[in-house]
């Protein structure tokens, strides 16, 4: 290996020097992003989880070509990083986190031209102990950006020892601003060809001359403290997005919100809009039909997506806490756009963006029909685009080195719709080399599973904390086997994703696997946020059932909890289970990602007919169903206990697992059917390249005719808002 191919990772500009991309490609990148006349996104995203040691194209160069160190120290400095460092971005709390991320990702391989902005938190979002009689414990997570792959401190154009800062206004019941300081971090999220990548700016607040009530708003992600910090977040995103673009060059042209976090923008939009058009007298002379006129220019450039139709994930903010926030000009702009209309004292930030855009769409079919019943007076603007994850990230090693041995997947790397092309010769040999992976994709996730227990159960005499798991006070050798079905289950732990749903009625479960002598090992991780009580509530009762679960099912049922939930537990898990579960309560979950990162490596599902499940499903052939499967219009939102149809839908549930069960232990080749025709129906439309391709038409990109033909490609496959 040349040392050239090593100093051509190497690249600069006026804001800094960079690793990972030539400088060519660096040239390219910002040269699109800087010319008014390339009509670029600006994706806007309170959390981005995009952590480099699940997806990692620059590391895996070095590593393909053995290089480990270089003579020119600037150079061997970023070598160990890459190689060495720790690899965790810790701005993210779940899925809607990690969905930005693969979308960024998509979009780099794409060739698109966006960036992203978002906040850089000191503290991370909160990491997570969990004790078995105490249940989560939550304290902050240490992380250094300083050392972390990927990440670039920006510095002063002409000054390299000078961090870039950009100054943002806040009004805090002023009519004038009050100026806070914010560091710039750059990410790259570099595509797999190293031939193109998409910026995403972190702002970092956390600044020796901040303000107290900004660094206490910067620490961590949603810290749920008071409401006033929850309002401060939200400012911090949305009042430096101009800011920024300014001082990076970059044309405001088209920005998409990912959710309603950083809607304030808008306000900034109209207030720079109307100084434009009014003069410096503005405020004074301003109407309401000025405002209104305004706030509808501003619209244009505005595509927004929703995520849930929870009510706790939407904004609302008192008026009275939101006037000692901001001036009085932009009260009245609220009071034109950010009105309730249920209650009158609020402003409802989700509606906010529901006025203000030009596009809206939800994250699946069912989740368009559930927000079209909430937010009636936008009904024939929502559309459906429906989620997508990133099959390059999401699909195992083991799986990736399976799938490249099949002469009709070729491509499939650069192009996930050659799924849907296996060819009938193919299939054997495929099914064949996915079986292997899959058995040693579960003999990791078991063997790291054990490790852990036994480490657990090492701590048990250094510490306080009691292992989470009641495997770790049995013998080794009654710990998890490879080969046992293992049910899969992880993500946030909110009560209507009913996390214990399935241990609801311990006693019929246990009997189903005596009755037929069936082992089968659950596998659950998750965080419940630290301010969600209720959530912690079934986080504990997870915990409390694993020895009842033993027991009764006499060393059958293991039920095994992992700490400390992040991307690398995730993409162990939907490559080493062999079903993925999904519990919430119907209509409830928007979408459901984790679905389809198993999907991915071909995992069927045993899931609720929710979300992005009402389109996999395929009739049956890529998984199984339970559970109520009313109409949306009859769809009780509520998360309120009593409405959560536990007895009904786990009892559905039992019926449903002798099936998979018996499946699974004594026809195989059915269940490896399943497993295919996961490959062949869900992988080449839920990836997020066929979701970026339909931001695309939202989005109004002029592309190269070479680019239109590839995008069109994946918007033929599906076209999530047609049914």
């Amino acid at each position: 290996m040349s040392l050239s191919s090593v100093d051509s990772l190497i690249s600069a500009n006026h804001f800094g020097t960079f690793f990972g991309v030539t400088q060519e490609v660096l040239n390219n990148v910002w040269a699109n992003l800087t010319n008014p006349n390339v009509h670029s996104i600006a994706y806007i995203s309170m959390e981005i989880g995009a952590d480099p040691d699940v997806f990692h194209p620059v590391k895996d160069f070095l590593e393909e070509n053995n290089i480990i160190q270089d003579p020119n120290p600037q150079l061997d400095a970023f070598v160990h990083k890459y190689l060495y460092e720790t690899r965790k971005v810790p701005n993210y709390s779940g899925g809607l986190g990690v969905l930005a991320g693969d979308t960024l990702k998509s979009f780099a391989d794409l060739h698109l031209p966006a960036l992203a902005i978002s906040l850089l938190y000191r503290e991370g979002y909160f990491s997570q102990i969990v004790d078995s009689k105490v249940g989560q414990i939550d304290h902050a997570t240490c992380w250094q950006p300083e050392t972390t792959p990927t990440l670039f401190q920006l510095h002063t154009p002409g000054n390299p020892k000078q961090p870039l800062t950009i100054d943002i206004p806040f009004y805090n019941g002023q009519q004038q601003p009050i100026m806070v300081k914010a560091q710039v971090w750059m990410k790259l999220e570099i595509n797999n060809q190293r031939d193109y990548f998409v910026p995403e700016f972190l702002l970092d607040y956390s600044l020796p001359d901040t303000p107290t009530w900004v660094k206490e708003s910067a620490h961590q992600l949603y810290n749920a403290k008071s409401t006033i910090i929850k309002a401060n977040q939200r400012r911090m995103l949305g009042s430096a997005i101009l800011p920024l673009l300014d001082s990076l060059g970059f044309p405001l042209q088209t920005i998409h919100l990912n959710e309603q976090h950083g809607v304030t923008v808008t306000l900034h939009m109209i207030l720079r809009d109307l100084r434009h058009r009014l003069g410096e007298q503005w405020a004074e002379v301003m109407t309401d039909a000025d405002i209104l006129a305004s706030a509808k220019r501003v619209a244009k450039k505005i595509v927004y997506t929703i995520h849930t139709p929870v009510k706790a994930g939407h904004d609302r903010f008192s008026r009275d806490l939101y006037s000692s926030l901001s001036h009085k000009a932009f009260q009245r702009i609220l009071n034109l756009v950010a009105h309730d209309e249920d209650i009158a004292h609020e402003y409802n930030f989700t509606a906010m963006a529901m006025r203000l855009n030009r596009a809206i769409n939800s994250v699946s079919r069912l989740h368009r029909d559930v927000t079209k019943k909430q937010f009636p007076e936008f009904s024939d603007k929502i559309k459906a685009i429906t989620n997508g994850v990133h099959h390059l990230t999401w699909i195992s090693d083991e799986r990736k080195a399976c799938f490249n041995r099949i002469a009709s997947l070729k491509n499939w790397q650069n192009d996930p719709s050659r799924f849907a092309a296996i060819s009938h010769e193919d299939r054997l040999p495929l099914l064949n080399l996915l079986d292997q992976a899959w058995q040693v994709d579960n003999q990791r996730l078991i063997s790291s599973i054990n490790a852990m227990l036994k480490n657990h159960r090492e701590q048990m005499v250094e510490t306080w904390i009691d292992p989470p798991n009641y495997l770790s006070s049995l013998p080794e050798q009654q710990w998890l086997r490879p080969g046992v079905f293992t049910l899969g289950f992880a993500r946030r732990f909110s009560t209507y994703k009913r996390a214990d749903l399935i241990f609801d009625n311990i006693g019929r479960l246990a009997d189903i696997l005596v009755d037929n002598n069936w082992p089968v090992n659950f596998v659950f991780a998750g965080k419940a946020h630290p301010a969600d009580e209720p959530g912690k509530y079934v986080l504990k009762l997870i915990l409390d059932n694993q020895e009842e679960l033993y027991h009764r099912s006499r060393g059958l049922g293991k039920l095994i909890f992992i700490p400390g939930y992040d991307m690398q537990v995730a993409k162990l898990m939907v490559a080493g289970v062999h079903a993925w579960l999904n519990s919430p309560k119907r209509p409830l979950e928007a979408s459901g990602t984790s679905g389809m990162k198993a999907a991915m490596n071909g995992v069927p599902n045993i899931s609720i007919m929710d979300g992005w499940w009402v389109e996999g499903y395929h009739q049956g052939l890529t998984g199984w169903k339970f559970g109520y499967e009313g109409p949306v219009d009859e769809a009780d939102l509520s998360e309120n206990p009593e409405s959560l149809l536990y007895a009904e839908d786990s009892t559905a549930f039992y019926r449903l697992l002798p099936t998979v069960l018996e499946m699974f232990y004594n026809q195989p080749d059915q269940y490896m059917e399943r497993a295919l025709q996961n490959l062949l129906l869900n992988v080449s439309v839920f990836n997020t390249h066929r979701m970026a391709a339909e931001y695309v038409d939202q989005y109004g990109i002029a592309l190269s005719p070479q680019l239109r033909e590839t995008i069109n490609g994946f918007r033929r496959l599906y076209q999530s808002n047609q049914a």
